[in-house]
């Protein structure tokens, strides 16, 4: 048996800054509609394959909670296992939350993006409307837009004139592309943080420019009857050895004002060895970059993003973080915002050496139990021929992207729910995008059928590096495709409706900040 923590001691252990791991266990929709500001969301879908980096201390505070779904008791289970000890289950759930009249905050990323809407209540971050900076885009030569998004989002839709520099560059490159200080400098995003956070981190380093954030993004572009470009790929490009030198100036003057710490390789070593405590080591730079050459035991995380979506990358409050890039600008600009969001936040200042890992990041992950296999060529005849029932566990958009030819698509978790909907006269062959999850799902479909289902050797990867077909969309729902919530400012298809309400509940963070007092942030 779980033992409980009530919502009251939660509350405490994130006033005092005592390490905690708030863990939502319900897909990430059902997520967003309600939670606690500082939790984080763990699916239970995907608990074995997230859990170890998220949460590297094993004997961590870990409180685990659902909405009534019965979510906890697997969790704690599957937890325990992987040696997790220190778990506890919230009093009530989501419910008792809501019952001690504690407040309850929406969408993903929300303790970031209620840390934006008070930088610029506090800071007043200078900003223009859609219609505004429109006309100054299309009349103004010596002005540059900067999208601080990630490249994928830039690439899917941008403001014209739009050049990629996502947010940690922004004080690095922005020199770069704008050396003369009369040129005007408007910073954009979907939606408001990036643009707030990109623009005020300009404003901090003390750049000569006049500088505005796009007010709403992408999103009150869009609501302004305005026309997005697509596909386009102007990059920021890289600073001179005189512009990078003053760039470093400006934001270690930032960094310093923030309180953000410093750690000589050595000093980073003893840190290290300290068991007591959490430690997250964040490489900043681009995913190039790190992909290049990247000090061992550091994950990717790009500055911007990792201030965006700190709840992912960093789920225990409470914990340190220490921030790499050779360089010093990205690690010193994102260590102050950290540092503003409470976190105690330190800078590898001797981040090169010798003894560097290359590639991309991977997630660490368990040994993954054992399970019947089959090859792509005897799936291929298996369907054929009408015999077997092929369940897919990607994640929904990956699914819409492209499935094996008459796959359902089920979510781990609501299998139980999903066997009411797939027909079950034929064997059951599980696929994702590696076949990970399927190891993992294997014995618990067992356990509900009574018949031992196949793992498609590869997951779906082998069956398209074999050249064979793939159906798009998502005709064969097993599950709802809750797994993922459909984010307002995020791709192209979304209504004004959603925009707006996505803009209003932004406009409100402040005031629920202020209800919430748990949240510690202040702003330089």
């Amino acid at each position: 048996m779980t033992l409980l923590a009530t919502p009251q001691e939660v509350r405490l252990d994130l006033l005092s800054r005592r390490e905690i791991a708030l863990l939502d266990l319900r897909e990430e929709d059902p997520f967003a509609k309600d939670h606690p500001l500082f939790a984080a969301n763990l699916p239970l879908s995907r608990l074995e394959l997230e859990v170890l980096d998220r949460l590297p201390r094993k004997d961590v505070r870990i409180v685990l909670y659902d909405d009534g779904e019965g979510l906890v008791a697997p969790a704690a289970a599957r937890l325990r296992a992987l040696g997790y000890a220190n778990l506890r289950e919230l009093e009530g759930g989501l419910e008792g939350w809501r019952a001690a009249g504690l407040e309850l905050f929406q969408d993903v990323n929300s303790a970031s993006k209620a840390f934006g809407e008070l930088v610029e209540s506090r800071r007043h971050t200078p900003s223009l409307p859609a219609g505004e900076a429109k006309a100054l885009i299309d009349r103004e030569p010596n002005l540059v837009v900067l999208d601080a998004r990630r490249w994928d989002e830039y690439q899917t839709m941008s403001i014209p004139r739009g050049v990629s520099t996502p947010g940690a560059e922004l004080v690095l490159r922005a020199g770069e592309i704008a050396p003369d200080p009369t040129t005007t400098i408007i910073v954009n995003c979907a939606g408001r943080t990036r643009s707030i956070i990109g623009a005020q981190s300009l404003v901090n380093a003390g750049l000569p420019n006049p500088v505005y954030a796009l007010r709403n993004g992408a999103i009150g572009w869009t609501l302004e009857g305005l026309t997005l470009d697509r596909g386009q790929d102007r990059r920021a490009p890289e600073p001179s050895d005189a512009g990078e030198a003053v760039a470093q100036g400006r934001a270690r003057a930032v960094a310093y004002r923030a309180g953000v710490k410093r750690l000589s390789a050595a000093e980073y070593a003893e840190l290290a060895q300290d068991r007591s405590r959490t430690l997250y080591r964040f490489d900043v730079r681009t995913p190039e970059e790190y992909a290049a050459g990247h000090l061992p035991g550091f994950r990717s995380g790009p500055g911007g993003q990792l201030v965006q979506e700190t709840d992912h990358f960093a789920p225990v409050r409470g914990a340190r973080i220490v921030l790499a890039d050779e360089r010093g600008v990205r690690a010193d600009m994102s260590a102050s915002w950290l540092a503003q969001m409470g976190w105690e936040v330190y800078v590898l200042d001797e981040a090169t050496g010798a003894a560097l890992e290359t590639g991309p990041w991977r997630a660490a992950r368990p040994p993954l139990p054992a399970a019947q296999s089959i090859g792509v060529e005897a799936l291929a005849e298996r369907l054929d021929a009408g015999e077997v029932t092929v369940i897919d566990l990607a994640p929904s958009p990956a699914h819409r992207r492209g499935h094996i030819p008459g796959a359902w698509f089920a979510i781990r978790a609501g299998l139980a729910e999903a066997l009411q909907n797939l027909p079950g006269e034929h064997d059951f062959v599980l696929t994702s995008p590696d076949a990970a999850l399927c190891h993992l799902a294997a014995a618990e479909l067992e356990a509900l059928t009574a018949k031992t289902p196949l793992v498609l050797d590869g997951g779906t990867a082998a069956w398209t590096r074999a050249g064979r077909p793939l159906e798009t969309g998502l005709s064969r729902a097993a599950s709802p495709p809750v797994d993922v919530y459909k984010r307002p400012y995020e791709g192209t298809d979304h209504g004004r409706e959603a925009m707006q309400a996505y803009l209003d509940w932004e406009f409100g963070l402040v005031d629920q900040l202020k209800r919430d007092g748990s949240h510690g942030f202040f702003v330089i």
